[in-house]
């Protein structure tokens, strides 16, 4: 840990990589927190695979990758909503669908572009130390985006979250509102990539959520925690990485799949006791 604090004092790019994984943080607690509690982490994997497709056509044309990923990640969470929407019986095929053929279409842009692109597999496989600095900006607008979206609709997502059918009868336009979330879920996927990669991605997107899950009952604490936590396991990834010279993005998703399954023991050992405790004050009621 030490090797690492002296490193980031001299290292510009480890204070770039550093402050990129802070800024995915964000996204990771505050939109993580609507995946987990709907439930719609598959959905947000079929996103997240189709911006293979984006990026391979951005970098194919001469764009930069991450617009290009951006674009595609926002029109597969509006082809996935509306036909969530209108035939939810072929949701599951819509999605493992999108999922294959963005991938596909991806990996033949590749197969096109000359040369071998370093740039692009580091999005594949994740490497928070090539973050340029001026992603930074672009990670901070897409931070902003969501936090200014979620706190000017946070009831409308509570509702649509927790019980849809209660919603349209209360008047909230449903359909609005669920495809705004997947189009949110789709900006964070594309902050998620810059330090995990994009087959890691929905890890770093359900798990520091799920762990908050674990211990608070609201979706704001949900999201305050999940944030903190993201934050947490970004920086203790990326340190316990730099010693051993290990790929960052991986150690983290590692790091975070370690504090999940604690986490879950540790609760279900808490509820065990809580369980026996109550039971055990009901029987000495009786007598």
């Amino acid at each position: 840990m030490n090797e690492f604090l002296s490193a980031l004092a001299d290292h510009a790019f480890l204070r770039t990589a550093l402050l990129a994984g802070l800024l995915a943080s964000v996204g990771c607690g505050v939109i993580g927190s609507y995946v987990v509690v709907k439930r719609i982490a598959f959905l947000a994997g079929g996103i997240a695979h189709s911006v293979l497709a984006g990026m391979g056509a951005a970098l194919y044309y001469g764009f930069d990758p991450v617009l290009g990923a951006l674009v595609a990640a926002v029109v597969a969470a509006l082809i996935i909503g509306v036909v969530r929407l209108a035939w939810s019986a072929q949701e599951d095929t819509l999605v493992g669908a999108i999922w294959a053929i963005g991938m596909a279409i991806g990996i033949l842009f590749i197969a096109k572009t000359p040369g071998y692109s370093a740039d692009l597999m580091s999005y594949l496989f994740g490497n928070i130390l090539l973050v340029p600095p001026r992603d930074l900006w672009l990670m901070a607008g897409l931070d902003l985006v969501l936090v200014l979206t979620v706190a000017l609709c946070y009831r409308q997502f509570l509702a649509v979250s927790f019980d849809e059918e209660f919603a349209r009868l209360r008047g909230v336009p449903v359909a609005f509102f669920y495809l705004l979330l997947l189009c949110l879920v789709a900006v964070t996927v594309v902050l998620l990539i810059q330090v995990v990669g994009l087959i890691l991605v929905i890890a770093l997107l359900t798990l520091p959520a799920a762990v908050a899950g674990h211990w608070v009952h609201s979706l704001g604490g949900m999201m305050v925690i999940a944030t903190l936590l993201g934050a947490a396991l970004t920086a203790s990834g990326l340190a316990l990485s730099y010693g051993p010279d290990l790929p960052a993005g991986p150690t983290m998703i590692l790091l975070a799949g370690a504090v999940y399954v604690v986490s879950a023991l540790l609760n279900a050992a808490w509820r065990a006791w809580r369980a026996r405790r109550a039971g055990g004050a009901m029987m000495r009621s009786a007598e």
